[in-house]
């Protein structure tokens, strides 16, 4: 079998893939525009071999690579990044190379918010009012409709990269003065705890692993006001978010893929789709699905490519809990405190990429406890302000 992975070295954990599904026989062929040099050994000593590009998003080279990898090591059966970025591109370059799974006609549900709503409701389930704006007068008709606040997104974007709540007529104007030429979705503002359904299908679009999280606040208000965050996995998956997202993956059809949902959840209990991605949870969650389980999911995944199998056993041992601290916020207790005080707990800390930062936080820290309050105690802890 024939795997070329699109940039295998980002996010920084993504090497695992490669390492497993070389482990389980598969041919790794890699594409990427960081030097060979730089990829980390364990990467390297994974692919069969590297092709590297001048510009990741010149698709002309992307094409040219896979027209390499075919002429030298004939049909490719797959071509992923598990990367949102690249959604897009795989699925070109899937189509234009006749390889399974998600061909370019098949994402544009998947890549345009405005667009998901009507899946989102053709599934039964409830969304935000919603429309795209290219005016300031189709923007103040909306509001007209929903009153302030707004939230302002890219229709097309990945994560909370230029999103914006808007309060009043001034920040509006100040919005439609500075944006993007892009394509622009407003949403009535949300009151509500984010959760999420993450999981992955099988070939059939059976769900064969799913998991859960619940945020501390949102991406947006911890990108833009420059907060910490956290997030868990619970031991117990909320019936109701596990309920919407089946329906969620009935509705896109989803087969051999990890995926991330997110959905607000009400005061009045209430659930709301926000968005779709069709990718595994960002940071270090790929991991944690691990602690939380006593599992490899990067092996799973590559037998679940290579046999047509997920072998990994579910137990939800722990609830697992991610931390993550900025270096400009005074914190009442230095990591070495942390590590002194909840060290039986903590499985994994790291500082973190700089491009994740904004989101995720400049320093990562994971642990698991059998009880929720072990953790929430351990979390209140690290993010305690002086």
């Amino acid at each position: 079998m024939n795997f070329i992975f699109i940039s295998p070295y980002f996010p920084n954990n993504f090497y695992n893939f490669c390492v497993e599904l070389k482990n389980a026989g598969v041919n790794i062929l890699g594409i990427g525009d960081m030097p060979y040099l730089e990829l980390r050994r364990e990467l390297k000593d994974s692919l069969t071999e590297y092709y590297k590009v001048d510009n990741m998003e010149d698709y002309s080279q992307l094409l040219r690579a896979c027209g390499y990898f075919t002429h030298k090591y004939g049909k490719i059966d797959r071509i992923e990044s598990n990367n949102e970025h690249w959604l897009g591109k795989d699925a070109r370059l899937r189509t234009d190379f006749n390889v399974p799974g998600l061909k370019i006609d098949e994402i544009e549900a998947m890549k345009y918010k405005s667009k998901m709503k009507d899946v989102f409701q053709q599934a039964g389930l409830n969304t935000a009012r919603g429309r795209v704006v290219n005016s300031l007068n189709e923007a103040e008709d909306f509001i007209a409709e929903v009153d302030y606040p707004v939230v302002v997104k890219p229709d097309s974007g990945v994560g909370a990269a230029d999103t914006y709540k808007i309060h009043n007529h001034d920040q509006l104007l100040d919005f439609f003065n500075n944006k993007l030429n892009l394509d622009y979705i407003m949403e009535e503002y949300i009151e509500g705890k984010i959760h999420t359904f993450d999981g992955l299908t099988d070939q059939e679009g059976n769900i064969v692993f799913s998991s859960s999280m619940v945020y501390k606040g949102g991406i947006m208000e911890t990108v833009n006001e420059g907060l910490d965050m956290y997030y868990y996995i619970p031991r117990e998956l909320p019936e109701d978010i596990v309920e919407a997202g089946k329906k969620t993956a009935r509705a896109f059809e989803l087969k051999e893929r990890f995926f991330h949902f997110e959905y607000f959840k009400l005061a009045d209990g209430r659930i709301v789709a926000l968005e779709v991605n069709m990718r595994p949870p960002g940071g270090l969650t790929l991991d944690m699905f691990n602690y939380a389980n006593d599992i490899n999911i990067y092996k799973a995944y590559a037998e679940l490519i290579a046999h047509g199998e997920f072998r990994a056993d579910i137990s939800r041992k722990y609830n697992c809990f991610y931390i993550g601290r900025k270096n400009f916020i005074n914190y009442k207790h230095s990591l070495e405190d942390i590590l002194n005080n909840y060290g039986q707990y903590i499985v994994l800390h790291e500082a973190i990429s700089p491009i994740l930062a904004p989101a995720i936080g400049d320093y990562g820290i994971i642990l698991r406890t059998e009880e929720m309050e072990q953790g929430k105690e351990a979390v209140k802890y690290a993010i305690d302000k002086n």
